[in-house]
């Protein structure tokens, strides 16, 4: 099967590593995948060549860029998909405007978040246009495809649900080894408990929630006398327009000796196995694969109670979650965490076994060759309509 996937860039982000791995599995597997890049390629369309993957740049400029639609056109009509993947809503209207007469069997589009972000502006009326010629509407998460068909975004019998998945073979479960390892590379003494989080720094992610979370726990933990180094250290892998912000903050809450900001980072498999417990503050997700990745590496989690959340995170069992935007609650996970090590035990084992049953690539890579073959899902998922038109 010929699929091209078109989406904004390949910049280093959850829905571009899941577009990559996605389409590298579909090229393992015997088909034709590439990559259209709407605006640049970013980092990730390296990693996407390195596997044999064809990328094209389309450099769309700002404003509507009829250019970039033709660009994309003779792509398309150069590598004649059956099928075209698209994600999320600017993507999806230029790619469907780029494709008017070719012909192509399928259309499909993925919404990788929520999409409440600008949900009343231009882009979001755009793509309710081009759902018109569209079959088939992804949301990766049960709460984001009923907010979707709720606001009209999504015909009700064109949405599924497809959660997306990881490769686990690229998680280790957590380690005593991975964690030396990490304290050495940041000289921190003796043997703190490492909370630990990875994502973009930026206003939905809310780190800052995070650190006056973590100012608060700080406060509240017993000071043992004669122990080297601090009680608990919190590592935030990532970056983004946020960093100097997280860093002023940081500062003024006095966290500059145990809240540690790596910046980005290539090698996050290792950095989860050195950390004890996984702490995500966002305001606002879709199905997010830091949670499915601190899931397989066995780590107890501490969540916001937003959007996708509560589909990875079991609230007692694998983790617990806590409203968004509230330092106390969050605060008062950690201390739970820090203080009850046989509980980060039973949720991190909990967690993984879910990861192994839930969350492979290789499920969600099989329920979307399902989806490109024919406008019925697998049993078990949400009904997709008729087609377009």
């Amino acid at each position: 099967m010929r699929v091209v996937h078109v989406v904004e860039s390949l910049e280093i982000g959850g829905a571009e590593r899941l577009v990559v791995d996605l389409a590298g599995l579909q090229s393992k597997r015997g088909h034709t995948a590439s990559i259209a890049c709407l605006f640049r390629e970013g980092p990730l369309a390296a990693r996407a060549r390195a596997v044999g993957i064809d990328v094209k740049n389309c450099e769309k400029s700002s404003g509507m860029d009829l250019g970039a639609v033709l660009r994309l056109r003779n792509w398309l009509r150069m590598k004649k998909p059956e099928v075209l993947h698209t994600h999320n809503p600017a993507a999806h209207y230029y790619a469907v405007a780029a494709e008017v007469g070719l012909r192509i069997g399928r259309v499909i589009n993925t919404r990788h978040g929520m999409g409440l972000e600008g949900a009343g502006g231009r882009r979001e009326l755009l793509f309710r246009a081009a759902m018109r010629r569209t079959d088939c509407a992804v949301a990766v998460c049960e709460a984001a495809r009923k907010s979707f068909v709720d606001r009209g975004s999504i015909a009700k019998d064109k949405a599924v649900t497809i959660p997306n998945g990881i490769d686990l073979t690229r998680f280790a479960p957590e380690n005593e080894l991975a964690k030396r390892t990490l304290l050495a590379s940041l000289s921190v003494p003796g043997s703190p408990l490492v909370f630990g989080s990875v994502g973009r720094l930026n206003a939905v992610k809310e780190q800052v929630t995070m650190l006056r979370a973590f100012h608060k726990f700080v406060q509240q933990v017993p000071v043992v006398g004669g122990a080297p180094g601090p009680a608990a250290i919190l590592v935030i892998a990532g970056d983004g327009e946020l960093r100097d912000a997280l860093e002023q903050e940081r500062g003024l809450l006095g966290l500059d000796e145990n809240v540690f900001l790596l910046g980005q980072r290539d090698d996050i498999p290792q950095l989860l196995a050195g950390f004890d417990a996984f702490v995500l503050s966002s305001r606002s997700e879709g199905y997010s694969l830091a949670l499915v990745e601190a899931a397989a590496t066995g780590l107890p989690i501490v969540a916001t109670d937003v959007g996708g959340n509560a589909e990875i995170v079991q609230d007692e069992a694998t983790g617990l979650l806590v409203p968004p935007g509230s330092p106390d609650a969050m605060a008062a996970a950690m201390r739970r965490l820090f203080d009850n090590a046989d509980e980060r035990l039973r949720m991190g084992a909990a967690g993984r076994l879910w990861a192994q049953e839930n969350g492979s690539i290789e499920a969600m890579y099989e329920r979307y060759m399902t989806l490109y073959q024919g406008p019925s899902p697998e049993p078990g998922m949400i009904a997709v309509g008729g087609g377009r038109g």
